[in-house]
């Protein structure tokens, strides 16, 4: 309808337009020609010039100009995508969850790669993508997609090589290979990244290389000369152990692993954390207590938790987020200096969100004094005039640990805060209800329960400026939202309070959906939707964002080919969402990856989502309509 009208107001300017060229002159013409100019008297005697001749007369004006042509109208700056499901797997159907967290792609082949961690063994899927057939995927009543039209075709038993568990993968198509970071069993022992050779017809094991701390994500650079290794470190459920958060860097010479990393850690910042919290960099754990017989003492090296490496297009940078500690991490590889970018805190006092699960309804409010955490997950990066931008995707997260005891009693005796049967005793937690905390009379104008934002989980790190158990300020988990920085940490662009917005528009009750069942507004108390996976991808000359939200099971896109003047651009999913019914279609989106039109095999951009608890493995392919 909208299109209707706007063609009939276009037809109706041109009209407007010819009319008034009918009744109005046209242009001025041109001014004729000067005349000559009047020939210089005689000269006198010596001493005094002649009398300057006079002017010539102006020339009359020329006839008016005739009209000009109506111009043509002129194109959409923004075209509409056209985003259609193409592919489907879902990998240990009987055991779902886990078995498609992490994806990668293999662009000499077509083959996606997905690590499956719903059995005993770490295990890597391959999956071939060389060609869809799209019209296998029905869809239900509910206008949900559950049937598969890919599978596994072979399975790589990483365990034959490489103790402990996948973590994350990523694929060179440079020297055709393959990287999987793989934690060990036991907390503080150092992981190893597992190279493999992936030019033949099954990949074949090269080597492992030692590196830190639980390794929670690696990833090559441009020209496959380096990986980059996140490696979170952290703690054991009693803070017994809590080894420091590293990056290791490994070096790969004319396609040839390197037998040892280079590590980087954050010692140098350990009598910096005065001047980092004031950068906007947050520190939460149990300092100063003794839990089972240990007094605790935790540096900045240690309490920093390194999740998810970008790697800046010319090679040079790697940003790093640091997901527990609202920081960036910034390592020029030339010479692997770090240093480190606090990330602040977003205000909600202009913006709105529904902060309980408990009113009943969406109820969308701002709240002065309120602030969130952006605690970014997944971050990419691009550039933009010659400049380096940071994308992320603002889950937020906070810490709980348990360990072990015989009893509450027990519990209680080696300095634990709770107790719970299956969780076994509380060491430490960040976290708490609004509701259960006392706000400062800045917050008289709340009632602080179900109704506004009692339910809200908070931290307790931060807020009570004067320590006098009265909280000035609350700070939530996460930004519900996705950031475009610029290099020196400045917010270019935040998508605000749009991502829950547009979601309760379109799913209304529903929305704020959990990832493993279908009850709305159950998320609204803890960090809305949850944004976590992100892709960077262009399509045609446009460049696109991808922000899976991981409570929800979609997907929004953004046009961000210009940091300054972002713009929404669509939402898709593929899950049911009645309530009571049982869960289906893909949930959870944990990893993406994009591939571009020239590497895809429809010669059209794709989006591969691993969706983490439906263990299920989506194509999309996202064009421009025509």
């Amino acid at each position: 309808m909208l299109k209707h009208s706007l063609k009939h107001s276009l037809i109706a300017l041109s009209v407007t337009a010819i009319l008034a060229g009918c009744s109005l002159d046209g242009d001025n013409g041109k001014n004729g020609a000067q005349g000559p100019q009047g020939v210089a008297g005689e000269q006198g005697p010596a001493g005094s010039n002649g009398d300057n001749g006079l002017n010539g007369q102006s020339g009359t004006n020329g006839q008016n100009g005739a009209n000009g042509q109506n111009g043509v109208d002129g194109q959409d700056a923004n075209r509409l995508l056209d985003i259609q499901l193409v592919g489907r797997a879902v990998l240990n159907a009987q055991s779902p969850e886990g078995a498609a967290e992490i994806v990668a792609y293999q662009a000499s082949k077509k083959w996606i790669y997905a690590i499956n961690s719903s059995g005993d063994q770490a295990v890597v899927e391959v999956l071939p993508a060389t060609s869809f057939d799209s019209a296998v995927l029905a869809k239900n009543n509910e206008n949900v997609t559950t049937n598969t039209n890919l599978s596994s075709a072979l399975t790589l038993k990483l365990n034959d090589h490489t103790p402990g568990d996948a973590n994350s993968i990523a694929i060179d198509n440079n020297n055709q290979m393959l990287a999987v970071a793989m934690a060990a069993k036991t907390t503080g022992e150092a992981g190893h990244i597992a190279f493999y050779d992936i030019s033949g017809d099954t990949p074949v094991f090269i080597k492992n290389v030692l590196v830190g701390a639980l390794p929670d994500m690696v990833t090559f650079n441009h020209d496959g000369t380096k990986a980059v290794v996140a490696n979170e470190g952290e703690p054991a459920g009693d803070y017994s152990v809590d080894p420091e958060g590293t990056i290791s860097v490994i070096n790969i010479t004319n396609g040839a692993v390197a037998d040892t990393a280079t590590h980087i850690d954050f010692k140098a910042f350990n009598d910096k954390q005065a001047e980092l919290e004031a950068q906007g960099i947050v520190f939460a754990n149990p300092t100063g207590r003794t839990i089972n017989g240990n007094l605790i003492n935790t540096t900045v090296a240690m309490d920093l938790e390194p999740e998810y490496v970008s790697i800046s297009k010319d090679n040079r940078y790697a940003y790093v987020s640091i997901q527990e500690n609202n920081a960036i991490a910034v390592v020029d590889l030339t010479d692997n200096s770090v240093k480190l970018m606090g990330l602040g805190f977003k205000d909600w006092s202009n913006l709105t969100m529904d902060a309980s699960d408990k009113d009943g309804k969406i109820n969308f409010k701002s709240y002065p004094g309120l602030y969130g955490m952006y605690q970014p997950d997944t971050i990419s990066n691009f550039s933009w005039k010659g400049a380096n931008f940071i994308v992320s995707a603002n889950e937020g997260d906070g810490r709980e640990y348990f360990f072990d005891t015989t009893s509450e009693a027990d519990c209680t005796a080696k300095g634990g805060l709770d107790y719970d049967k299956d969780d076994g005793c509380l060491a430490y937690i960040d976290e708490s209800r609004a509701k259960d905390l006392t706000l400062a009379d800045n917050f008289a104008y709340l009632n602080n329960d179900n109704d506004d934002i009692g339910r809200l989980k908070v931290t307790t790190v931060k807020g009570d400026n004067n320590n006098d158990g009265q909280y000035e300020q609350l700070y939530t988990y996460g930004a519900r939202s996705f950031t475009i920085w610029d290099s020196n940490g400045m917010v270019v662009f935040d998508s605000g309070d749009q991502i829950e917005r547009i979601t309760a528009s379109i799913h209304g009750s529903a929305f704020n959906n959990d990832e493993d069942t279908n009850e709305g507004d159950t998320r609204s108390d803890a960090k809305g939707p949850e944004p976590e996976a992100l892709a960077l991808g262009y399509i045609g000359e446009r460049l696109f964002a991808f922000v899976g939200l991981e409570r929800m099971g979609s997907v929004m896109v953004y046009d961000i080919t210009n940091p300054y003047d972002v713009k929404f651009a669509d939402y898709f999913y593929n899950r049911g969402t009645v309530e009571g019914a049982d869960i289906s279609g893909d949930l959870a989106p944990e990893g993406m990856a994009f591939v571009p039109a020239e590497q895809s095999a429809t010669g059209k951009p794709l989006l591969i989502v691993g969706n983490e608890i439906s263990g299920s493995v989506a194509v999309w392919q996202i064009a421009l309509k025509d």
